[in-house]
């Protein structure tokens, strides 16, 4: 009997969220120091919207380990799904932050002062394959079985 847990796929999408989240925080917001969160403002308002942005994405991430470890538990963990779940949410936060962030609401750009259309096509690309790859382990995940509690 197949059974789909909702908590691995919830459980891998926060993962997803967070991880990307905080990679995108770490590396461009305060290694390369490319942009902030919010750019229209000061440096202040940009680094608290920095702050903001860091937390939810911990407490997404501290979420998911809080429900990865029930599902593992009770013996109900769903590998291929949990991963296919992690890499398409972060592909589409990936591909939000891009688009939404960066071109319709202008919050900020990948960097200043150059041409970001091959950072762009690079951020968009690489978000469109970490949804394909998600969305494949999604669908392949539909045969696999869990064992039952007890």
């Amino acid at each position: 009997m197949t059974t789909v847990r909702p908590s691995n796929t919830v459980s891998g999408a926060l993962l997803g969220l967070g991880v990307a989240a905080f990679a995108d925080e770490t590396v461009f917001h305060q290694l390369l120091h490319w942009h902030h969160f919010y750019d229209k403002s000061t440096p202040a308002v940009g680094l608290v919207s920095d702050g903001v942005f860091h937390a939810v994405s911990f407490f997404a991430a501290v979420a998911s380990l809080f429900l990865l470890a029930s599902l593992r538990r009770t013996g109900s963990w769903q590998p291929r799904r949990w991963w296919g779940a992690l890499l398409t949410a972060a592909g589409v936060f990936q591909l939000y932050d891009g688009t939404v962030q960066h071109k319709l609401l202008r919050l900020h750009q990948i960097r200043y002062d150059v041409d970001v259309t091959p950072y762009d096509w690079t951020w968009n690309i690489i978000a469109v394959a970490l949804i394909v790859a998600g969305v494949v382990l999604l669908a392949r995940s539909r045969t696999d079985r869990v064992a039952e509690p007890a």
